[in-house]
């Protein structure tokens, strides 16, 4: 408990607020998506997504290092959050972080079947390149259509 209390304060700032959140957002995306459903539970994150300025969003550069710390602290909430949520209810979080950063990404979901059983899978990705993933597992999945994109356009000034 100690090791994991000074792995947290040795986080910048930014860091700590992202990891919080995904540790709070997890269970309560997991909450939604079985009493509400995928549909409910998006068109809910939706709603939370603010506008963020032009001015506010990261340059090519520095998105690359929001959206490494964005992905390193949902999966440290993951592991350290309790529970086993699944990669959906991962995948969710990380999108909604990042769309509250200004960064468009888009949630995937695919399916395959294997030793006769159906699974599925859900990843994010941003510029083509799944972010949450390790050795290119989405790979072996067909890809459904985007479940739902955030675009750079929904992340402009005008909305709330």
């Amino acid at each position: 408990m100690w090791e994991r209390l000074q792995r947290f304060k040795s986080l910048d700032s930014a860091a700590q607020r992202i990891f919080l959140r995904g540790v709070l957002l997890l269970p309560v995306i997991s909450l939604s998506l079985r009493l509400r459903g995928f549909v409910q539970t998006q068109a809910t994150l939706r709603k939370f997504l603010h506008s963020v300025p032009e001015s506010a969003r990261p340059k090519n550069g520095f998105a690359s290092k929001e959206i490494k710390r964005t992905v390193r602290m949902v999966r440290a909430a993951a592991s350290y959050g309790g529970g086993h949520p699944t990669c959906l209810e991962q995948s969710l979080v990380l999108w909604w972080l990042l769309g509250r950063q200004g960064i468009a990404s888009s949630v995937r979901i695919g399916a395959h079947k294997a030793a006769g059983r159906f699974q599925a899978h859900a990843w994010v990705e941003c510029n083509g390149a799944a972010l949450n993933e390790a050795d290119g597992l989405h790979r072996h999945y067909a890809v459904f259509d985007t479940a739902f994109p955030i675009q750079q356009s929904e992340l402009g000034e005008g909305r709330s």
